[in-house]
């Protein structure tokens, strides 16, 4: 890479909103914790911001679709646990 090709990488990435050096990324239980509290509307202000800051998006997107998955699976088997115990 020549240095004119490295010092045009180095301003886009500072055009760039969350490209950062060094940037800590989150652990996989502060993620499942952003994602449940999120989905629970109980995300507070300074973690919401940590996740824009720290977090990526692909894994938020991930988590947020198991997290649904998990609590219609969730709400379908306690319908249909009351529905049986209703029946007998």
């Amino acid at each position: 890479m020549t240095e004119s090709s490295k010092e045009q990488s180095e301003s886009n990435a500072a055009l760039v909103p969350g490209v950062e050096e060094g940037r800590k990324n989150l652990n996989p239980m502060q993620v499942v914790s952003s994602v449940l509290a999120a989905g629970l509307g109980v995300q507070s202000s300074k973690n919401r911001e940590r996740d824009f800051k720290q977090g990526k998006f692909g894994v938020f997107i991930a988590a947020g679709i198991i997290f649904t998955l998990f609590f219609i699976g969730l709400v379908f088997t306690v319908v249909q646990v009351v529905l049986k115990s209703a029946g007998n």
